[in-house]
């Protein structure tokens, strides 16, 4: 669930805290990273936050290009990635359309900012979510997913991390990703299906599951769209938030 801040100078603290001093959560992603990721490949981090899976993506000798849209967040992205080797940083949203949009800043927790409505209206008097306050709306620009492939290559790893706003991120692509990655949460968990569409429209794809910080699969074997679709149907509400992985079928 949403942690809680204050102040938003004191909120980038803590996610910097959170995401690069926790060793053990860090071995974790690495592990779970070098499954779709090595040495030479191109990786898109979308909603890259504070960088945590840019920096990871970059140690397995991965190229990176890192998008965030918040303008605090990207100059702490900046100051951390700025003169990293390899690691492209760009100060937009990915949507559906080349475009501008509205990005809700949360400042006290810049971890949950979000293009979407959907989810502010979701996380209304939802369980855990209480006090949550998107107070700093700010216009944005908008790439394509496909402009980033036409510009930078075709990702071997996309992950996408946006707070509500994946499927949106995904209309904006019509090529199949080879992998990629999508946040859910389970007050929203109808949007897994409209990602899972969109995939299908786009290519043959098998699918696993990562709960919350756990960076691990939860399935040994890959599954259908149907099984995991049925796997997120069934988590406990306060599961809270996973990522669902994606590959295409050999």
């Amino acid at each position: 669930m949403p942690a809680k801040s204050c102040g938003s100078a004191a909120a980038i603290g803590r996610s910097l805290d959170i995401y690069y001093r926790d060793a053990a959560r860090t071995r974790r992603m690495e592990q779970l990273n070098a499954q779709f990721i090595g040495k030479g490949d191109l990786a898109f981090d979308i909603g890259a936050h504070v960088g945590d899976r840019t920096a990871s993506f970059s140690r397995l000798g991965a190229s990176v290009v890192a998008l965030e849209p918040q303008p605090r967040v990207f100059r702490a992205l900046r100051l951390i990635h700025g003169r990293t080797p390899r690691i492209a940083l760009r100060p937009e949203a990915v949507g559906a359309s080349p475009s501008q949009i509205d990005l809700f800043v949360n400042t006290a927790n810049p971890t949950i900012s979000t293009a979407s409505r959907g989810l502010m209206d979701a996380a209304a008097g939802a369980e855990g979510w209480q006090g949550q306050v998107w107070d700093a709306p700010v216009r944005v620009p908008v790439t394509t997913l496909d402009q980033l492939i036409d510009e930078h290559g075709m990702p071997d790893f996309t992950k996408i991390d946006v707070e509500g706003h994946e499927a949106e991120v995904l209309a904006g692509l019509s090529r199949a990703l080879p992998a990629l990655s999508f946040e859910f949460t389970t007050i929203q968990r109808d949007l897994v299906g409209v990602c899972l569409d969109r995939l299908a429209v786009l290519g043959a794809y098998e699918f696993n599951l990562s709960l919350g910080e756990d960076h691990t699969l939860r399935h040994t074997a890959w599954v259908s769209r149907a099984r995991i679709a049925a796997d997120i149907e069934a988590l406990p509400f306060d599961a809270n938030s996973g990522d669902v992985y994606a590959r295409v079928l050999a």
